[in-house]
């Protein structure tokens, strides 16, 4: 009797979570109302691809050209602090710009293309550096002082400066 009962409610959790085609073209529409009314269409300089540009040359052993890439008059400072996963801090540093992900990526990773009448192909398409596939999960950002920093860990990230002298993130 209990397996029964157990089967019946776990048939209908299933069932109340079955998603219905509708339900997915509303969210469809829904969804690219809201980018077409809110994607600002006015930002002229990208920090995200200026970093993204002196990383290809930093880590492709270009220092030099990754110094000479075009940039604003002005770029802000960030602020960050690095932590251990027992929330130690491992380092705080001034960012140069702003911090980035390191699965941003300058250009598309694959296309979708009919082949046939309803019949799609996914052809992956390399990184700028001729590579394929996924970065580690993390942050890189640069320094004022050109030091390059990438970081797979927890960490705070400001635009106005702050001092972590003590472990502030303890366990709850």
């Amino acid at each position: 009797m209990k397996k029964i009962l157990m089967l019946m409610t776990l048939l209908s959790i299933v069932g109340c979570a079955e998603i219905k085609p509708n339900d997915v073209a509303n969210q469809k529409k829904a969804g690219q109302t809201l980018a077409s009314n809110q994607t600002p269409t006015d930002i002229e300089y990208s920090l995200e691809r200026y970093n993204l540009i002196r990383r290809a040359y930093w880590v492709n052993g270009e220092k030099e050209k990754a110094r000479t890439v075009e940039r604003p008059k002005q770029v802000p400072l960030g602020y960050c602090v690095l932590f251990t996963e027992s929330g130690s801090v491992i380092g705080q540093f001034q960012v140069d710009g702003k911090v980035s992900s390191l699965n941003s990526y300058l250009t598309p990773d694959s296309e979708y293309y009919e082949v046939y009448s309803n019949s799609y192909k996914n052809e992956w398409l390399p990184d700028v550096d001729g590579t394929y596939g996924m970065n580690d999960n993390g942050i890189f950002f640069f320094t004022p002082q050109w030091q390059y920093i990438e970081w797979t860990g927890i960490y705070i990230y400001s635009d106005t400066p702050f001092t972590i002298s003590d472990t502030v993130l303890g366990e709850y």
